[in-house]
């Protein structure tokens, strides 16, 4: 368990964005790569982001509300981009791109997913290359309030849940024989978890594999929920019979998995915004702790467990107003993004 009771962090801003939503590392690079909302991708290497996007699909995407370039992830080799949009009509599109050199091929696009959204919201977005090579993908249970169309309980849609799918196999994709649904003709075989509302982000602890999620509440709580390595497959997070671990909109969620840690709202918190285990050598003593934070208050916390349960819970002391994002650079230093446009590496102070 780390000792952070007393570690101190900085800010440091590496890059000023039109409006960044994620950042992700490519393997074999020493660059980071940001999204931005309106649908372009940058490049950030050695202090100076390239004038030239790594891709340009601003025609393609729709930005209004919770809209537009939403996540991005590489191929385990490193040759092939997957971006994560919301397209004109507002509906989610995972999209795959060839690599050539720093930039991606326009020509080369192969749509892997289309999934249409009810409504402008929970649209997920997150995605990851998991340890095991496979594409994750998250959606959120299809938007407006209270999961009206009860998407989330509900294994036979893809909303409300993180996909696990092979992109390097069939067409558009392959579904790993070993996830939990495959072979059930009432559910999709895609899914890995589900009981979702809006996965704001996720992402996999590079030392364990255990995999983390932040996910947006209703009306009163933010959760964080963690499943250790090995033990995800088919979990239910139980909404919309449960906020966090509070009584929500009755029905049933079986064998639903509580968060790991919740908070109300009564400072200003709106959104619980998801970041990642840090794995980095800048900041020893904050090893093994789970960096996260909220987008209206801005604030950068971080917690720890002991035996799988939360040991110590703090704030970082950092503020990042607009927080939309965390990403993890290329040796496991953690960054934190702005809606406002700032990108910031998370230093020792």
């Amino acid at each position: 368990m780390p000792n952070f009771a007393d570690v101190r962090v900085s800010l440091t801003e590496v890059a000023s964005l039109v409006a960044p939503t994620a950042l992700t590392s490519r393997p074999g690079d020493d660059a980071v790569y940001i999204a931005e909302k309106p649908g372009r991708v940058r490049v950030l290497r050695d202090g100076t982001v390239d004038p030239t996007p790594v891709l340009d699909v601003s025609d393609l995407v729709s930005t209004a509300n919770e809209q537009g370039l939403l996540g991005l992830a590489f191929s385990v080799d490193g040759t092939r981009l997957y971006v994560d949009y919301t397209d004109t009509s507002g509906d989610t599109r995972v999209v795959e791109y060839a690599m050539e050199g720093s930039k991606a091929d326009p020509g080369s696009a192969r749509e892997i997913l289309a999934v249409g959204q009810p409504f402008a919201n929970h649209n997920g977005g997150e995605l990851q290359t998991g340890p095991d090579g496979m594409l994750y993908v998250a959606l959120g249970d299809g938007g407006s309030a209270g999961d009206p169309q009860g998407n989330a309980q509900n294994t036979s849609t893809l909303l409300g849940a993180i996909l696990r799918i092979d992109p390097t196999r069939g067409d558009p994709y392959g579904v790993p024989a070993d996830n939990p649904f495959v072979g059930s003709n009432d559910s999709r075989g895609e899914i890995w978890v589900y009981g979702l509302r809006n996965p704001w982000r996720f992402s996999f602890d590079r030392g364990t594999g255990d995999l983390w999620i932040g996910d947006v509440g209703q009306d009163t709580i933010e959760e964080i929920n963690r499943l250790p390595a090995g033990g995800e497959a088919g979990a239910n997070l139980g909404w919309p019979a449960f906020e966090g671990s509070q009584s929500f909109g009755g029905g049933s969620a079986d064998g639903a998995v509580g968060p790991v840690f919740e908070y109300d709202r009564r400072n200003g918190e709106c959104a619980v915004t998801g970041g990642y285990v840090y794995r980095g050598a800048a900041i020893p003593d904050l090893v093994g702790a789970y960096v996260y934070g909220d987008f209206c208050r801005g604030n950068v916390d971080a917690l720890a467990l002991d035996n799988g349960a939360v040991a110590t819970q703090r704030s970082l002391d950092v503020d990042v107003p607009s927080l939309a994002s965390f990403g993890e650079g290329p040796t496991g230093e953690l960054y934190a993004l702005s809606l406002d446009g700032p990108v910031y590496r998370i230093d020792p102070a």
